[in-house]
């Protein structure tokens, strides 16, 4: 591999490269929520060229259609590396109403999801079990013991949170230690140059607890890697979601998207290597998606790429407050039925129906 840094990830001692390659692109385009993903081939390449790269940090979900992209990445890294050698990272999603009405219980659910990714992945244990979103329907105490559950049974080595309020990930640990459970040792949020709500409430937390921050969206969704209808690709066209994140604040966004253009003109590099250079001079490893080999290459360029304090000030200057956006904007006690938003077809993929 080659020599991309790397660093502890928060509490655990787990070892995992500055950036994180983000497999939500890779899977089933016919199986799953999104139109634009790679097949098996396509996603198999963008691995390989990671792992030439130096990244051994992988993250993906269950979520990913419908287990397909766990099944991809599980293949690749079985061919092309060493288990011991990448820290993987998947996800699990909160029960269902078919459950709750069953009464499946969480601990029992956790355990469930475990083992359907396990299988895709072809792997005896993750290294890092993420609760993707809070689940309302849920008693904590059950999410907590269930993580520990499989925690102690060694089928993930720790444990990490999505989608979650300071408050929310605070109350989760401190039921963990009174308990004796596993901990939460990264957190994985929404975070970018054009999204930076997190420095409200998360990011001192996790600087004051040591829990590793490993955000999502750290190009936005392709916005802070170029120009406005430059180059637009098929997932710009189709991704729905990603709209509805970042569409009703483009005009504000497109300020600091200008500047990130401009610095990345003074400096001969591209926007990729501003904007995912801008965050890691705040978290620990982006989780950085990629669908083309380029994508990839830039992020791990960005990594030796050392922004002044100027500049710095110079990207944040223009930022100004937004609304919450996504799942967190849904991320309420209120009318937990709408909660479930990505729990279509979970059944499905918990009975292994694919």
């Amino acid at each position: 591999m080659a020599d991309l840094p790397k660093v502890r990830l928060g509490n655990s001692d787990l070892i995992v490269s500055r950036i994180c390659m983000g497999c939500m692109g890779f899977g089933d385009a016919a199986n799953g929520q999104h139109s634009w993903t790679l097949d098996e081939e396509h996603s198999r390449q963008i691995i390989k060229r990671g792992l030439e790269l130096g990244v051994n940090f992988y993250d993906t979900a269950i979520a990913y259609q419908s287990g397909t992209s766990e099944q991809y990445v599980g293949r690749a890294l079985r061919d092309l590396t060493k288990r011991e050698d990448v820290v993987v990272a998947t996800k699990f999603l909160p029960r269902t109403p078919d459950e709750i009405e069953k009464e499946i219980s969480g601990q029992q659910h956790i355990e469930n999801m475990i083992n359907t990714s396990l299988k895709n992945l072809g792997m005896d244990y993750v290294d890092l079990y993420i609760y993707h979103m809070w689940d309302w329907n849920t008693d904590l105490y059950d999410i907590m013991d269930g993580l520990n559950r499989i925690v102690k049974a060694g089928k993930a080595r720790y444990i990490g949170i999505s989608n979650c309020f300071a408050w929310q990930i605070a109350k989760a640990n401190a039921l963990a230690q009174r308990e004796g459970f596993a901990e939460f040792v990264s957190v994985q949020g929404h975070y970018n140059l054009i999204f930076r709500e997190e420095e409200r409430e998360m990011v001192p937390y996790c600087e004051e607890e040591n829990i590793a921050l490993t955000p999502y969206s750290a190009l936005a969704s392709g916005r802070l890697s170029r120009r406005p209808g430059a180059g637009d690709t098929k997932r710009a066209a189709e991704d729905t979601y990603a709209k509805f994140k970042y569409d009703a604040t483009a005009k504000q966004d497109a300020v600091i998207i200008d500047r990130v253009e401009e610095l990345s003109l003074k400096r001969g590099v591209t926007m990729t290597e501003i904007s995912i250079a801008w965050l890691l001079t705040k978290v620990t490893s982006p989780v950085v998606g990629a669908t083309k080999l380029h994508h990839i290459e830039g992020a791990v360029k960005a990594a030796d790429l050392k922004l002044t304090d100027e500049e710095v000030r110079f990207l944040e200057e223009p930022y100004s407050p937004h609304p919450l956006a996504g799942v967190m904007a849904q991320n309420r006690r209120t009318d937990v039925s709408k909660k479930h938003v990505w729990s279509t077809g979970t059944q499905k993929i918990i009975e292994g129906e694919k």
